[in-house]
């Protein structure tokens, strides 16, 4: 729905590519306009201008700077079912002509997907293990995601020491 009725029922513009990929449950929160194309936020995720979804999950932080959405994708590799190590990817920056309701939807949403953090310290630094939800999923993830600097080896047998103490899936 474009237009003078997507203004007037109060929906907003969504790029054709975007809305054919949507889940059947996964709605529309915000969008704003970026240099290269639309930034779409759903209760799933982020849809970056010409790219694939990026999920709540999948965020380790997201900062507004007045100008730019800063978002810090991660990338996870799985330690066992249900445990991940994250790594922060580099940070995405979109520049939003007008960012409407998009920063504090991030936001709002990114502080959601986690249920419960705790800090743990380990050698050069220490890690955030989190539980999350994943859009679409049942049940949480459990996320392990050391600071830059932090020993690679003692976060990752922090991973699988937590995970070989979690209830195997049935």
């Amino acid at each position: 729905m474009t237009g003078f009725w997507a203004r007037l029922l109060g929906r907003e513009p969504v790029p054709d590519a975007v809305a054919d990929a949507l889940a059947g449950s996964e709605a529309v929160v915000a969008t704003a306009q970026a240099p290269d194309g639309m930034l779409v936020v759903t209760s799933w995720g982020i849809w970056p201008p010409g790219g694939e979804r990026l999920g709540w999950h999948e965020i380790a932080k997201a900062t507004w700077d007045k100008v730019s959405l800063v978002v810090t994708p991660t990338s996870a590799e799985q330690i066992a079912p249900g445990t991940e190590l994250l790594v922060d990817g580099r940070p995405l920056r979109f520049r939003l002509v007008v960012p409407g309701k998009v920063p504090q939807a991030v936001q709002e949403r990114v502080t959601q997907s986690i249920r419960s953090r705790n800090r743990r310290e380990l050698p050069g630094g220490g890690v955030w293990v989190l539980q999350r939800r994943v859009p679409g999923r049942d049940g949480l993830v459990l996320q392990v995601r050391p600071d830059p600097g932090t020993d690679p080896v003692a976060a990752r047998r922090l991973a699988e020491g937590i995970a070989a103490r979690l209830p195997e899936e049935p």
